[in-house]
């Protein structure tokens, strides 16, 4: 990965005051739709898939021991995704082990193999500084692992509640959301993080590199393909993508913004040492995963507390 530049705090135009909030909810719902949708042939999964895939071989058997609160949900973003698709391979996994077939074959009901399935299943929270519970309420019927805190929570002083339940350890997901903060923001966040979980995990779809500008150009284009097929109930969306193209500039333009103010692996574990917490029991992971063929990629950054 070579850095076209160093790291630059521009501001976002999704983020702005002024912009208006009926546009918000439709960027917001074209990002959630981009975590979860998968191009045939340039795309083997979708960004929600990878990031389970890098959890699960990341944390390994592991992966069962935490609550995994998304502490910057906005109107919930890939996490309920990720919720399913985690959920949906331990219990393949549960299903396929040579006890799970003992238990099938011996003389356990179905229940109880049903009962083992669910207790395997690992909870997912959604927490916000702007809690949205009209969408989180909607996604959390959809799961009974998925659940919301209805009020403002600070990731930089999370609350006692939030800090590990019913012997589960916490993990928190800053999911294409730790750009967003500043150095004296993010080091405040990463202090609370290290004092008061047990597992952190970074993911961004985006870098400082030119591939990662021309992938933020092919995905403005491709919003013009797609949004017919997922949005057509929705007459303002199609106004705004084909009429005034509003939505795909913004998610272009943010794209770009995006991928300047995003970290390398290197700087954000100087933050972390500069945070002021202490990480020396701490192990750390980072890596790329490539979400789109050929230039596309997710860099991701995970640390868990020995």
């Amino acid at each position: 990965m070579v850095l076209i530049c160093p790291r630059i705090q521009f501001f976002e135009i999704n983020d702005q005051w002024w912009f208006p909030q009926y546009l918000r909810q439709k960027i917001q719902s074209t990002l959630t739709l981009l975590w979860q949708f998968r191009v045939p042939l340039i795309q083997k999964a979708s960004p929600a898939q990878l990031v389970v895939s890098t959890l699960y071989r990341t944390l390994s058997n592991n992966v069962i021991d935490y609550t995994y609160v998304d502490f910057c949900a906005g109107a919930g973003g890939p996490t309920p995704f990720i919720e399913k698709e985690l959920n949906a391979q331990l219990s393949f996994r549960l299903s396929s082990s040579p006890t799970y077939d003992i238990m099938s074959n011996g003389h356990t009901n179905r229940s109880s193999q049903q009962e083992e399935a669910k207790s395997s299943a690992v909870k997912f929270v959604l927490t916000d500084l702007h809690p949205h519970i009209p969408d989180w309420t909607v996604a959390a019927k959809k799961s009974e692992n998925l659940n919301f805190i209805s009020e403002p929570v600070d990731a930089s002083n999370a609350p006692a509640h939030l800090n590990g339940q019913n012997g589960k350890k916490i993990f928190r997901l800053y999911n294409l959301a730790f750009h967003h903060f500043d150095d004296d923001l993010g080091s405040a966040i990463l202090h609370n993080t290290l004092e008061t979980a047990e597992g952190f995990g970074i993911f961004e779809l985006q870098e400082r590199t030119v591939s990662s500008l021309i992938t933020m150009c092919f995905m403005g284009l491709l919003l013009f393909v797609i949004t017919p097929f997922y949005f057509w109930r929705s007459p303002g969306h199609l106004f705004f993508t084909y009429i005034i193209p509003i939505i795909p500039f913004v998610v272009v333009v943010d794209g770009y913004i995006s991928s300047l103010r995003t970290r390398s692996p290197q700087e954000l574990q100087i933050l972390m040492k500069k945070c002021g917490a202490s990480g020396d029991s701490w192990t750390v992971k980072s890596g790329q995963e490539q979400h789109t063929f050929p230039i596309g990629y997710m860099t991701w950054f995970i640390a868990v507390k020995q």
